[in-house]
């Protein structure tokens, strides 16, 4: 059997921390992969770095997915992914264009589950104010960078689930998201075949 691994897209405060908090307590093998971080700022769900050492482990190829943003640069190291699925885990990785994803994808093969998640702008808006994000212009032009990558990304079968976060209570989300891996391969379907009649899908672009 292939291992698993879920991929959480969406912009800024579209819900991956909450989810992926609620995927944990509902099933402990479900974890989160920590992004390697060089910068400053934020630090929960990060393993901070230096530059430096970011460029050693770049060096020996361990870098899957690697990411300029906020001022900061942000990557996936391979070995904890491996670390993960080795331990009977199932790996969540939370991404923000969709060109990542799909590097991801192809680097580390396992049966991936991606979901995209969705929530409006002000919805996103008032939940980074609601968290202290002091770089919170920044974020809001983040989801504004995201829905042109979803806009540009709309034919490609790239999402398997896509969730809005501001009409899900984040327990049901998460409850989807279990579901769907557990029900093994399946297909992805491109942004306008996940759920063309709802406001949901109409809404992103």
């Amino acid at each position: 059997m292939t291992d698993q691994g879920v991929i959480l897209y969406g912009p800024p405060a579209s819900g991956k921390d909450t989810i992926t908090g609620e995927l944990a307590e509902l099933d402990e093998r479900f974890t989160l992969v920590p992004k390697l971080k060089a910068g400053t700022g934020r630090s929960t769900g990060y393993r901070m770095v230096t530059a430096a050492e970011l460029e050693t482990l770049r060096g020996m190829g361990r870098l899957v997915v690697e990411t300029s943003r906020y001022g900061n640069v942000y990557a996936v190291d391979r070995h904890d992914i491996e670390a993960m699925t080795k331990a009977g885990r199932v790996p969540v990785v939370h991404m923000g264009n969709v060109a990542d994803l799909q590097r991801l994808r192809l680097s580390v093969p396992l049966e991936w589950t991606c979901v995209l998640l969705w929530a409006p702008r002000e919805v996103c808006a008032r939940r980074s104010r609601g968290r202290g994000d002091a770089d919170r212009p920044a974020r809001l032009r983040a989801w504004e960078e995201t829905r042109a990558d979803l806009a540009a990304h709309r034919d490609e079968a790239v999402f398997h689930l896509l969730i809005r976060t501001d009409e899900t209570e984040p327990g049901r989300a998460a409850r989807r998201i279990i579901d769907a891996v557990a029900e093994g391969p399946h297909r992805a379907l491109p942004l306008s075949g996940l759920d063309h009649s709802s406001p949901a899908s109409r809404a992103i672009t």
